[in-house]
């Protein structure tokens, strides 16, 4: 099974001082998902809670909404020439009568989660459940604690600091599941795959918070897991903000410190202190980062 890291040999300059080291470098490999034997995508991803990711995807497609509705999840032997398993090919059986998704066009880079998709409508998948009616609330505290809850449990980063983290949390800020992974978008399904196969969708209740930015597709993946808060370290997109606010989902970005942006759904955020009028041009909390 491939290593979730890989050593590499480097040189390290530090002003006038050289040094050879080893470095630790986040594995990426891809995986291609079959379904009953015939490929469906392929994305490149951190090797690792494989069976989750697929599970993930397929909640994500909008294919599958309990365990029950996947038979079966196992490597592919023989996936190469010569007959070795590689650990990079997953078969995935559907229960009788769950329709499967339509196959991807193309592969799935680490940073692209939707690509392939023919239109921007088909990304619009139906979800079969509404975060619009999730009557929870948030204390501003509890979600400021968040991305440091997350941080600590980011193993592999503390080794690399090549990953991206997604984390569920109850809303009390209890750490239900944390995924890293080279790819936020496989991070994020992951932590799906894995409240399939434990029997928790929708997610009710919970807050998704991830440690990049809050593009489109992880909206979109917060939505088909039917969780109503999303929040982010970095900013979220134009139409992130815009699906968000369709579907009734809390969508918080720059959270850092005790300072975050409320893009939709406010109501869930309890009200310790007056809001001051917005000043145009002042809407970022902190300086932004890339994610």
């Amino acid at each position: 099974m491939s290593r979730v890291t890989v050593k590499r040999r480097i040189l390290r300059v530090r002003d006038a001082a050289r040094l050879r080291a080893v470095d630790a470098l986040a594995a990426e490999e891809p995986l291609e998902i079959r379904l009953g034997g015939v490929p469906l995508t392929v994305t490149m991803r951190t090797p690792g809670d494989d069976f989750d990711l697929a599970a993930g995807f397929l909640v994500s497609e909008g294919a599958v909404g309990s365990a029950a509705d996947i038979a079966t999840i196992r490597y592919c032997a023989g996936a190469t020439a010569d007959g070795r398993n590689t650990y990079n090919v997953l078969d995935v059986r559907l229960a009788p009568g769950v329709p499967a998704p339509e196959p991807r066009n193309f592969y799935t880079t680490s940073s692209c989660g939707v690509c392939g998709k023919a239109s921007l409508e088909a990304v619009r998948t139906v979800a079969r459940w509404s975060a619009a009616g999730d009557p929870v609330t948030l204390r501003p505290d509890t979600v400021a604690g968040l991305p440091d809850r997350l941080r600590a449990a980011q193993r592999v980063f503390d080794r690399t600091g090549g990953l991206h983290a997604a984390g569920l949390f109850t809303a009390g800020g209890e750490p239900l599941c944390v995924r890293e992974d080279v790819g936020r978008h496989n991070a994020v399904d992951k932590l799906l795959g894995w409240a399939l196969r434990e029997g928790r969708l929708p997610l009710r209740g919970c807050v998704l918070m991830v440690s990049g930015r809050a593009s489109f597709e992880l909206v979109q993946k917060a939505v088909m897991g039917g969780v109503p808060v999303l929040a982010a370290v970095s900013a979220p997109s134009s139409l992130a903000a815009e699906l968000a606010a369709e579907e009734g989902l809390t969508l918080i970005g720059f959270l850092r410190g005790s300072s975050m942006n409320v893009y939709t759904g406010e109501r869930r955020l309890a009200a310790t202190v007056g809001v001051t009028p917005s000043v145009a041009g002042t809407g970022s909390a902190g300086p932004r980062s890339p994610g």
